[in-house]
């Protein structure tokens, strides 16, 4: 069964979903997925998946240099 994962991000815009494509997709398994909602005030990004960790997802866009924090 599949987690949802929703984070507010200070992704902006294509460019930066182009830097974090191959990093997130990398860390995701091929039935996993994940985009951003780059309309929403947040730029929500959402990952839906079955074995990454919030954390992780955290740790991999701060290490790029942008905001990402988990919303409950």
């Amino acid at each position: 069964m599949n987690t949802v994962l929703v984070f507010k991000t200070s992704v902006s815009g294509n460019a930066d979903v182009k830097q974090l494509k191959p990093l997130l997709n990398g860390l995701t398994q091929s039935n996993d997925s994940w985009n951003f909602d780059l309309e929403d005030c947040d730029n929500i990004l959402r990952v839906e998946t079955r074995a990454v960790q919030s954390e992780k997802i955290t740790r991999l866009l701060q290490r790029q240099g942008f905001h990402c924090e988990e919303l409950f």
